[in-house]
């Protein structure tokens, strides 16, 4: 305290006198000093562990990386690493995507569903009925436009039953999971659409030079997505969102509209994920997303990568390291022609080392 409780009871008339009243002198003066250089410490101290968080993961990458050239002299091959960075492009969509609904301590198992049935709802307009499409022959930039528009659907269906009637986020994504898996097998009745056209799939099967672009344009939508949850406010109320949603409102945050906002976002980056996939193989199957594990591929990409299932925590840099990991993990098991029934197996396993790893060089919110 500054001055006599007389004093501080006495109206301040001045400039000179307000000063007085605030300027610390002698003792206060050193703790004010000191007390500042222990914040600016604590500052410092955060910075760095925010940074630690964010590499944890590179010391697995480097070692899968290693002993993957030692396995298989292919590994290191330009094309090899190409093909690694066309995978994890589309697999890295469809998981900053969960990502963004793990920030806000939900998930979301429908987005396997979207990875599949909004491609597929495009081509099957795009392509003739000849071909196993509806047989409109919409122009490639329109179905383009309705990928992102089932995405974004998807995406405000699952808020609206989540966030507005409170249903259980389990249970309202499994279900859609379930029913967008019937429509897409529906509407094709179980077949496969392999002739699209080349402006149709350019961005998940062209290259430039012997760049992906898709490598491109996941970068791109990586960085994208990590500037606005570092500097936009709607990025920071995401994080907000998930660490404490009561005081997030009690701060002014419109909390349903964030989380809607969220589970949309992440629908259209699963649909242009399964969009980038379809290029990548010129052709979207009856069963892409959902009969491929691909939710589970992106959950644990998530976690390994730093996402904490509690919500409020996570970054775009450790969600990349996380999906580069488990597609590295992919491409040796392709390479060494793994018998499929073990891979789930061997990714288990991964996962859990990648996991232990991240928990000694990390913090305690990797386990949560």
């Amino acid at each position: 305290m500054v001055g006599s409780v007389t004093d501080e009871m006495k109206p301040v008339s001045t400039e000179k006198e307000a000063a007085a009243v605030v300027q610390p002198t002698g003792e206060e003066a050193e703790s004010w000093t000191a007390a500042g250089a222990e914040l600016h410490r604590l500052s410092q101290q955060g910075r760095a562990m925010t940074l630690l968080r964010d590499v944890t993961l590179l010391p697995v990458l480097v070692l899968l990386v290693v002993v993957s050239s030692l396995i298989n002299p292919y590994f290191f091959g330009a094309n090899n690493f190409w093909g690694i960075g066309q995978y994890a492009s589309a697999i890295g969509l469809i998981t900053a995507g969960e990502a963004l609904v793990l920030m806000i301590g939900s998930m979301d198992l429908s987005l396997g569903g979207t990875y599949g049935f909004a491609p597929m709802l495009a081509a099957w307009l795009v392509v003739p009925a000849s071909a196993f499409g509806a047989g409109i022959g919409l122009p490639a930039w329109v179905g383009l436009i309705v990928l992102v528009l089932a995405g974004a659907a998807v995406g405000l269906v699952n808020g609206l039953l989540i966030v507005k009637a409170h249903l259980s986020a389990f249970i309202v994504t499994l279900g859609m999971l379930i029913g967008l898996a019937g429509v897409q097998d529906g509407i094709v009745n179980g077949e496969t659409i392999s002739a699209l056209p080349t402006s149709f799939s350019y961005v998940g099967g062209s290259f430039w030079g012997q760049v992906p672009v898709s490598l491109v344009a996941t970068a791109v939508v990586f960085v994208a997505i990590g500037l606005f949850l570092r500097y936009r406010r709607a990025g920071r109320a995401i994080f907000a969102v998930g660490g404490n949603a009561v005081a997030a409102r009690a701060a002014g945050i419109n909390v349903d509209r964030v989380k809607i906002g969220v589970y949309m976002a992440a629908g259209v980056l699963a649909a242009m994920g399964g969009y980038l996939e379809m290029g990548r193989d010129a052709a979207i199957t009856a069963s892409q997303g959902y009969d491929e594990s691909v939710i589970f591929i992106a959950f644990a990409s998530a976690v390994i990568g730093g996402v904490s299932l509690l919500g409020g925590k996570g970054n775009m840099i450790g969600v990349a390291t996380g999906v580069l990991v488990l597609a590295v993990v992919q491409n040796i098991l392709d390479l060494q022609n793994v018998n499929v029934f073990w891979e789930q197996a061997v990714y288990g396993l991964v996962i859990l080392i990648a996991l232990v790893v991240a928990r000694v060089i990390g913090d305690k919110e990797t386990q949560t």
